[in-house]
């Protein structure tokens, strides 16, 4: 039986290269994207191909060249983005464009690349990742959770246009995990004598304690499996610590201001 052919976004490091380790030890044929293969001359996990999701021509390029050499794509795993925090006032419009192009429309356009191949296979599975983060406006992390609770939506959507296809698309949202997402990410700057000055720069510090103690990556990995191994997925799949978990379902049930009360209260604002 032929194995499965799997296309990673963002496959060099954290939980994509995590997720690759995983499937090509469960017999899955993995591709992993980067924007700079020459940077990992080393990689020897799965092999790698040159992409970046904000430009349309190099997702063409990468696209075709997994289908050349394979002939199908089964799984897509949109896992590359970006994050971003700082307080919305003072977040610079072109890096909030930066992270909407990069967390929104670059799944979107891998969707718009593979779903033709997957229309004419009549199956195929695509995985949105998105995050825990995208179910409620988080202080200091409003545009991230934007761009990751518009992506869930347009899942939603995208499921219910293509389900006559053979073709499955879920959103899996991560809580934090142990990655180095946080040394990539854009912070706006913490501003002496700003109105947030004292409100941001200890939000970014419990921020950045999160990530640092964050779960294993492997979680991610297995729930990705789990997922392919289903025959008829879910729209939304959640992994992480209990208490991230649990705040997308007391964000469903409380009042809102009773939620919001709690956000408050973590990040003692």
């Amino acid at each position: 039986m032929q194995a499965k052919v799997v296309l990673i976004t963002g496959g060099s490091s954290g939980l994509g290269k995590a997720t690759g380790q995983y499937l090509v030890q469960k017999g899955f044929k993995v591709y992993g994207t980067t924007r700079n293969v020459s940077k990992y001359p080393d990689f020897k996990d799965f092999e790698l191909v040159s992409l970046d999701v904000t430009k349309e021509n190099t997702i063409k390029e990468a696209v075709d060249l997994v289908i050349a050499k394979e002939g199908r794509i089964d799984v897509l795993v949109n896992n590359a983005g970006v994050g971003i925090t700082g307080p919305i006032e003072e977040t610079p419009i072109e890096e909030i464009n930066n992270a909407f192009n990069t967390n929104f429309n670059g799944p979107i356009r891998l969707m718009q690349a593979v779903l033709p191949f997957m229309r004419k296979q009549k199956s195929g599975l695509i995985i949105n990742v998105t995050s825990i983060a995208g179910y409620m406006g988080l202080p200091f992390r409003g545009i991230y959770s934007a761009s990751k609770g518009a992506l869930e939506l347009v899942t939603e959507a995208i499921r219910m246009e293509t389900k006559a296809f053979g073709v499955n698309i879920t959103n899996l949202a991560p809580g934090d995990f142990a990655t180095n997402i946080a040394a990539g990410r854009f912070h706006a700057p913490v501003i002496k004598g700003s109105a947030y000055q004292k409100t941001y720069g200890d939000a970014l510090g419990l921020m950045n304690e999160h990530v640092d103690a964050g779960g294993d990556p492997l979680e991610v990995a297995k729930a990705v499996l789990k997922i392919i191994n289903t025959k008829s997925p879910k729209v939304h799949y959640r992994v992480g610590a209990f208490t991230q978990r649990i705040s997308q379902f007391l964000k469903r049930i409380l009042p809102d201001k009773a939620f919001e009360k709690l956000l408050l209260n973590h990040y003692k604002l």
